[in-house]
């Protein structure tokens, strides 16, 4: 039985975004393709995701130093024993799929707090003398990403900077695959927005039988 993260970052539901829409048509087919496998979905706007931020980083200069968990303060606590719990999480899945929308050429803030709390040092990640090694090399990980304009090709290309992250991350963490679903031109071509919906809505329930 596979575990499987579903990782939403959108203030709103699928009723009024595109990508929390195909995500929706993914996960729900996927449900039905694998009943027995688990999905998770950690809805980043409504889960508690900690900045790093100066007790954190004080905590965890206490536990390099040597303190145990039980001696840092209670702001320390809180936030470092989260982020430890996420980190878990993430490692103990089998399956990642992130949702987002594209927001100034990235995606949401909550979601770069995420990653910064599961990139982790000697849990998805190690160094070495050759260099960082990713530790995740039995993952598989996939990205629905709403695009108001064009960005799979052409001169805007090189401006989308949200699924570039996710991918260079994927790849830091040693996910050998990682793939991207995209709702893009809605904005652009309004006239056209419930087809492009309909279209990528059709294409994440194909996914789901093979991801």
């Amino acid at each position: 039985m596979a575990k499987v993260l579903y990782i939403t970052a959108h203030p709103h539901d699928d009723t009024q975004s595109y990508s929390m829409a195909v995500g929706k048509a993914f996960i729900e087919t996927y449900k039905q393709v694998h009943p027995d496998h688990e999905v998770i979905h950690l809805d980043l706007y409504k889960e508690y995701i900690p900045e790093i931020d100066v007790d954190v980083f004080s905590g965890w200069g206490k536990l390099r130093s040597g303190q145990s968990f039980e001696q840092l303060s209670a702001e320390e606590k809180t936030k470092v024993g989260r982020m430890n719990e996420l980190c878990d999480q993430f490692i103990s899945a089998d399956k990642y799929v992130f949702v987002t929308p594209m927001w100034n050429f990235s995606f949401p803030p909550v979601l770069k707090a995420y990653i910064d709390a599961v990139a982790v040092a000697g849990k998805t990640f190690k160094y070495t003398a050759q260099g960082p090694i990713g530790l995740l090399t039995d993952k598989k990980a996939l990205h629905i990403q709403a695009r108001g304009g064009f960005y799979s090709e052409g001169p805007a290309a090189q401006m989308e900077m949200g699924h570039r992250y996710l991918e260079i991350i994927m790849q830091f963490f040693g996910v050998p695959s990682f793939e991207g679903l995209f709702v893009e031109g809605h904005a652009a071509v309004p006239e056209k927005a419930e087809e492009i919906k309909a279209n990528a809505i059709a294409r994440a329930k194909e996914l789901a039988h093979t991801f």
